[in-house]
C-alpha cells in the first residue's frame, strides 16, 4: 500500500454520475445493457447527446466524435471543450495537434508532468484563462516562459503541489510580463523568489488578487510589500524568512484579507503583531508551526474583532463560522454551501480557506507527526470530510488524497491507524468517498478509490465498504480505461479480498474478470496496476470456490505471463503468490496441472528463486512446493533445474525469514517424493541444508524439514548422509521438543527409516578398522534414537499399552495407539495408517514389515497434500 486496497446518469453538474454498462437496472435507474444496445443513438435529441459527451474524458470524446457526421458535429460543441483535464493519459505533441481544432474555446486546462507542459503549447488555445499543472518537478524556466508567452489571456496559473525546483525567478518575471490579466499565481518549491520577480508581478499584473509562494528556500520580504492589490497570500512551508521584516511589511498590505504562514518557523510574538497591526486581515493560518505551538497557551483566546486565527490548537470550524454575521452554529459551512445566493466577498474567503486547508492538511498528513493524533481525532478528520463536499474539484481531490495518507503508519507493511480509519467511517466518510468514486471526473475517481483502499485495511471499514455497495463500485472502476483509476480500484479490491467474507462478493460483482483483464490491458505498464491486480487475485485464489473462477477467467495465463516477463519485484512476488494459491487446491480442481502446462511457467518460477528480493524467493518457493504435488510438475521442476535452485535456496536462507525457510524445505519435501529426485537432492548437498533448517526454532520449519529428511532417508545413501552430517541430534530434538505434533511425528519416522537397517551395508564399506568404528558409532546413535522414538510412542498411550506394542506388536494394541495418534495437520485416516506403519518399523526386535516403495511414496505424497501452503 502506498500513500497514496453502480453508477447512474444524472443531471449535468459538479459530481455527475455515469452509466455502468455491466450492471442491471438499479435503484438509480440504470439502463439495462440490452436496452442500451437497442438504442439508435443518432436519433436522440442533440442536447441529450451533448450531455452524454460531457461524461466522457477527452480521448473518448474525440474517438466518439469520429464515428459519424452527427457525432462529429455535436462532439465539437464549444461547451464540451471549454475545460480539459489531461492528467489521466499520456499527452504528447501528437495528441495536442489532434485536439488543436477543438481547443479554440478552451478556458481551463489541467495537466501532469513536464512532458505534457511542452505539448500543451501545440494546442493553439490562446484564449486559455486557467492552467494547473500537477507533479512538475522537471518543468523549466523555458517551458513556463513559452506557456506564458502563448497564453497572454491567462488569469490563473498553478504549478504544484510537488516542488518545481527547476523554476527560478526568471520564470516568474516572464509570467508577469506576458500575462497582464493574471489574477492568481500559485507556485510550489521555487528555490528563490527575488525582489525583481515580485516587483515585476506588482508592476505588470494590476489585477493580481492571490499569490502563493510555497515551500521556497528564500523569498524577498521587503518586495512583498509592493503587492498592494493582493487579497490572499500564502507563504506556507517557506524557509529562511526574516519575520521581523516580513510581519511589518505584510501588516501594511492595504487589501490583504487572508494570510497563510503554515509550516514555517514564525513565533507567537510575530503572530500577535500581524493580528494587531493588519487593518484588513480577516484570516490567518498558522497550521503546523512548531515554534509558535511551543509558545502558545492552548487556552489562550484571541479576540480581535473581524479576525480569526486558524491553528491546530483551536476549533477551526468555530473560528470560520465567526466570519458569518448570523452565525448560530459552531459549523456554518454546510449552511453556507447550501445557499444559492452568497455574498461574493465572503464566498472568496471561504473558497480560499478550503484551498489552504486542503493543501496544508495534505502536507501535515504526509509528515505523519505522532503529536498530532489528538488533532486528527478531534477535528482533522471532520475537516477533511467537509472538504470532500467542496464545490472545487481540486479541493475534493486533495482532501481524498489526505484521507488516504493520514491513516497510513507504515507503507511497506500496509499498517494503518485504525482509530483514524474508524473515525472516518463513523462520521460518514465512506459514503462520501464512494459518492466521489461514482463521479465522472477521473481525478476524483482515482483519489477516492485510493482512500477507500487504504481505509479498507481496517476490517471494520472494509465491512462498511462492502455493506454500502463499495465492492460493486470498485469492480466497476477496475474496468476503467484510465490506468490510474483502475490501479487504485484494484488496490481497493486487493485490501477487501483479505477478508474471507468479501471474496464471494468481489466475484459476484465481476471483480475477478476485471482484475484479469487489467493484466492483459497493461502487461508492460509500471508496477502499480499489475501488482495490485495480481495481489487481489492471489487473495481470491486462496478461496476454493473463487480459485476456480480465477482460473476460468484466464488468470493462469496472465499470471504466468507476469512471472515470465515482468521485471518489477512487487509484481513478481504477487504473481508467484497467486500461482501458489491456485496450485494449492489440487484435490478440488485442475489448476495445479494447468499451471505446469503453461509454457515457461515452471522455468520462470525456478528462476525467481534466485531473485535478490526475499519476498519473490519466498513466493516462488511456495509455488514450487504446491506444484510439486502433481507428478508431471514434480519431474518438470527437476528438469528445469529446480533441485539445484531449491538446494541453493535452502543453503542461503538460514538467516532469512521463517516463512522462506519453511517454503524452501517444503519444496524439497515435495520433490523428494520421487526416488530419482531424492537421490539428486542428496548429491547436490540438500541433506546438510535441510539439517540446518531442522535446527530452526520455528515449528512450521520443523515440519517441512523433518518431512523432507523422512523422504530422503528412504534412500540408504541419504540415510547415511543424515547421520554423518549431524542430522540425528537435530531430528531427536524435533522429536522431543518441537511444539508441532506433526513435526515430532515426521522426525520419529525419519529416525525409524534411518535405523531400520537399510544403510548398514554401505556404512560398513571401507577398511575393517573404519568399519568397526562406524558400526560402534551407529549403534550408539541408534540406541539414543530408539529411546526417543519410544518416548514419542509412549506419549500417545499409557506405559502398559506402549510396552505391549513394543514387545508383542499385538494388533489390538497397535490399533489402540494409532487411534490416539490423531494429528489434525496430517489428516485422521492418513495419520493412523502411517502411525501403524511407523510402529512396525520401530519394532525391530520382534518383527520387520517390508513396505513397498510405491505404496509408501503414495502415502507420503498424500500426507504432503494436507500440508500445502496457501498465502493470503
Amino acid at each position: 500500500m502506498t500513500r497514496r486496497l453502480r453508477r447512474r446518469l444524472s443531471h449535468l453538474g459538479k459530481n455527475k454520475e455515469i452509466v455502468d454498462s455491466n450492471s442491471e437496472i438499479s435503484d438509480g435507474g440504470c439502463l439495462h445493457l440490452n436496452t442500451i444496445r437497442d438504442i439508435d443513438w443518432t436519433t436522440l435529441p442533440d442536447d441529450t447527446i451533448v450531455q452524454l459527451f460531457s461524461y466522457l474524458n477527452y480521448r473518448d470524446r474525440a474517438s466518439l466524435s469520429s464515428t459519424c457526421q452527427t457525432f462529429r458535429l455535436l462532439g465539437s460543441s464549444p461547451c464540451l471543450w471549454d475545460s480539459l483535464d489531461l492528467r489521466s493519459h499520456k499527452f504528447d505533441i501528437e495528441a495536442a495537434e489532434s485536439l488543436s481544432s477543438r481547443s479554440r474555446n478552451l478556458q481551463k486546462l489541467r495537466f501532469r508532468g513536464a512532458d505534457s507542459a511542452c505539448a500543451i503549447i501545440n494546442l493553439q488555445a490562446r484564449g486559455l484563462r486557467e492552467i494547473s499543472g500537477d507533479f512538475c518537478p522537471d518543468i523549466t524556466d523555458a517551458i513556463v516562459s513559452v506557456i506564458a508567452a502563448r497564453h497572454e489571456m491567462l488569469e490563473s496559473l498553478q504549478l504544484g503541489p510537488n516542488a518545481c525546483e527547476r523554476i527560478s525567478s526568471d520564470a516568474i518575471k516572464a509570467i508577469a510580463l506576458c500575462c497582464p490579466k493574471l489574477r492568481r499565481l500559485r507556485l510550489s518549491g521555487v528555490r528563490e523568489v527575488s525582489k525583481d520577480a515580485i516587483n515585476a508581478l506588482a508592476m505588470h499584473c494590476g489585477n493580481l488578487l492571490e499569490v502563493a509562494l510555497m515551500e521556497s528556500e528564500n523569498v524577498d520580504e521587503m518586495a512583498l510589500g509592493n503587492l498592494t492589490t493582493v487579497q490572499f497570500l500564502s507563504l506556507a512551508g517557506t524557509r529562511n524568512l526574516k519575520w521581523g521584516i516580513a510581519s511589518q511589511v505584510l501588516s501594511k498590505l492595504p487589501k490583504l484579507e487572508g494570510l497563510d504562514v503554515s509550516r514555517t518557523d514564525i513565533s507567537l510574538s510575530f503572530i500577535r503583531r500581524l493580528i494587531s497591526w493588519s487593518e484588513n486581515l480577516k484570516v490567518l493560518f498558522v497550521l503546523s508551526c512548531p515554534v509558535f505551538e511551543a509558545e502558545v497557551d492552548n487556552d489562550m483566546v484571541y479576540i480581535h474583532k473581524g479576525k480569526i486565527l486558524l491553528t491546530v490548537c483551536n476549533d477551526i470550524f468555530k473560528e470560520v463560522s465567526s466570519l458569518f454575521a448570523d452565525a448560530s452554529e459552531s459549523n456554518m459551512l454546510p449552511y453556507w454551501r447550501s445557499l444559492k445566493i452568497r455574498e461574493q466577498s465572503l464566498d472568496k474567503i471561504v473558497l480560499w480557506i478550503e484551498w489552504v486547508l486542503s493543501h496544508s492538511l495534505l502536507r501535515v498528513a504526509e509528515n505523519n507527526q505522532k503529536e498530532l493524533d489528538i488533532f486528527w481525532v478531534k477535528q482533522g478528520t471532520n475537516l477533511l470530510l467537509h472538504l470532500l463536499q467542496s464545490s472545487e474539484e481540486d479541493v475534493q481531490e486533495r482532501a481524498a488524497t489526505a484521507l488516504a495518507t493520514f491513516v497510513v503508519i507504515d507503507d511497506e507493511n500496509a499498517t494503518i491507524d485504525c482509530q483514524r480509519a474508524e473515525a472516518v467511517m463513523q462520521n460518514g466518510g465512506i459514503q462520501l468517498l464512494l459518492d466521489l468514486a461514482k463521479s465522472c471526473h477521473e481525478g476524483l475517481q482515482s483519489e477516492a478509490a485510493k482512500a477507500i483502499a487504504n481505509l479498507s485495511v481496517d476490517s471494520k471499514v472494509a465491512k462498511t465498504v462492502a455493506e454500502i455497495g463499495g465492492i460493486n463500485i470498485l469492480a466497476s472502476l477496475a474496468r476503467s480505461m484510465n490506468r490510474l483509476v483502475a490501479e487504485e480500484a484494484a488496490g481497493g479490491l486487493w485490501n477487501l479480498s483479505v477478508g474471507e467474507e468479501h471474496k464471494g462478493a468481489i466475484a459476484e460483482a465481476g471483480g475477478i474478470k476485471a482484475l484479469v483483464d487489467l493484466i492483459f490491458k497493461w502487461p508492460f505498464c509500471n508496477d502499480g496496476v499489475l501488482e495490485r491486480a495480481a495481489g487481489a487475485l492471489a487473495n481470491l485464489a486462496a478461496d476454493d470456490k473463487c480459485s476456480m473462477e480465477v482460473a476460468m477467467a484466464g488468470a493462469v495465463h496472465a499470471l504466468v505471463m507476469l512471472v515470465r516477463h515482468c521485471n518489477f519485484e512487487g509484481v513478481q512476488e504477487q504473481a508467484a503468490r497467486a500461482l501458489a494459491n491456485l496450485a494449492a487446491h489440487g484435490d478440488s480442481n485442475n489448476n495445479n496441472a494447468a499451471i505446469g502446462q503453461e509454457a515457461g511457467a515452471i522455468e520462470a518460477l525456478v528462476r525467481l528463486t534466485y531473485s535478490q528480493h526475499e519476498g519473490v524467493r519466498h513466493e516462488a518457493a511456495g509455488a514450487l512446493w504446491n506444484l510439486s504435488f502433481d507428478d508431471k510438475n514434480r519431474e518438470a521442476i527437476a528438469a528445469a533445474g529446480g533441485i539445484v535452485a531449491l538446494v541453493s535456496l535452502a543453503q542461503s536462507c538460514s538467516n532469512s525469514s521463517q516463512g522462506l525457510q519453511e517454503r524452501a524445505a517444503g519444496a524439497l519435501w515435495g520433490l523428494s517424493v520421487s526416488e530419482a529426485n531424492s537421490v539428486a537432492i542428496g548429491q547436490e548437498g540438500g541433506v546438510a541444508s535441510l539439517i540446518a533448517l531442522a535446527r530452526s526454532s520455528d515449528a512450521d520449519v520443523h515440519e517441512t524439514a523433518a518431512g523432507a529428511l523422512w523422504n530422503l532417508a528412504f534412500n540408504p545413501g541419504n540415510a547415511l548422509r543424515i547421520v554423518e552430517d549431524g542430522g540425528v541430534p537435530a531430528l531427536v530434538h524435533i522429536c522431543t521438543k518441537s511444539l508441532s505434533k506433526m513435526a515430532r511425528f515426521m522426525a520419529a519416522l525419519a529416525l525409524a527409516y534411518i535405523f531400520d537397517g537399510r544403510m548398514d551395508e554401505i556404512a560398513a564399506v571401507g577398511p575393517s578398522s573404519d568399519g568397526d568404528i562406524k558400526s560402534v558409532t551407529l549403534n550408539v546413535v541408534k540406541r539414543i534414537s530408539l529411546k526417543h522414538i519410544e518416548a514419542f510412542v509412549c506419549s500417545f498411550s499409557d506405559s502398559k499399552t506402549s510396552d505391549t506394542v513394543i514387545k508383542l506388536s499385538a494388533p489390538t494394541a497397535l490399533t489402540q495407539v494409532a487411534e490416539a495418534a490423531c494429528i489434525p495437520e496430517a489428516g485422521l485416516l492418513r495419520c493412523r495408517f502411517l502411525f501403524v506403519v511407523f510402529l512396525f518399523l520401530f519394532n525391530f526386535e520382534v518383527s520387520y514389515v517390508v513396505i513397498s516403495t510405491t505404496a509408501m511414496n503414495m502415502h507420503i505424497h498424500n500426507m504432503q497434500q494436507s500440508n500445502s501452503w496457501t498465502g493470503h
